[in-house]
């Protein structure tokens, strides 16, 4: 399926939000972004840079403004999308048909769209700060000299999140379960992410 197969079959799909998540996505279309599909969601880009994404899920729907820690957010609706891991993206959570209110939600894509063409957009710094690598991991690249070879010749970003994956589980039996998951992936060169990019 290409990409604007995925976004007509995602608004076509039976969910209990399809009318409303349709509403965001003819708002959206009311601009000048252009339509496509990335991370599993329809997302709209200006001159190929994400603006923002139409999200529904069990409980809620709403719209992800990428750069939306620059918007001025008057209504004071958008919320960090994941604290402690996103810093620049907002999420605009809806809950009912009822709650969108278009000439508003309209304000806040074209702001969102402006703040794009003048680049407020928040850079990620280059972190020179090494993570440390897990002892799980580090053991099983000190065994193997192929897994080691293709694990520093990984990103520093890929590392970290190979890293960062085994360390955030909390009991022993998880931790190797996930280091078991990823060295196929740091193997083949794969980062944890790359699926969804």
């Amino acid at each position: 399926m290409n990409r604007s197969e995925k976004v007509e079959a995602y608004f076509a799909e039976e969910h209990h939000y399809k009318k409303a998540i349709g509403i965001l996505r003819d708002l959206a279309l009311k601009t000048d972004l252009e339509e496509t599909f990335k991370w599993l969601f329809p997302t709209y880009t200006l001159n190929n840079k994400n603006v923002l994404s139409v999200c529904k899920f069990k409980n809620h729907f709403g719209i992800w403004f990428f750069n939306g820690v620059f918007l001025n957010d008057p209504l004071n609706v958008l919320e960090n999308a994941q604290e402690g891991k996103t810093k620049a993206m907002r999420h605009w959570k809806f809950h009912s048909l009822e709650d969108i209110n278009e000439t508003q939600v309209l304000g806040y894509i074209r702001e969102a769209i402006e703040n794009q063409k003048n680049h407020r957009v928040l850079v990620p710094s280059k972190s020179t700060k090494k993570v440390a690598i897990p002892e799980l991991l580090a053991k099983k690249l000190d065994n193997d000299k192929k897994l080691k070879l293709a694990f520093y010749k990984m990103s520093d970003y890929k590392q970290k999140e190979f890293n960062e994956h085994i360390t955030s589980a909390k009991q022993e039996k998880t931790k190797l379960r996930r280091l078991e998951k990823i060295i196929p992936m740091i193997l083949r060169g794969e980062g944890l992410s790359d699926r969804y990019r």
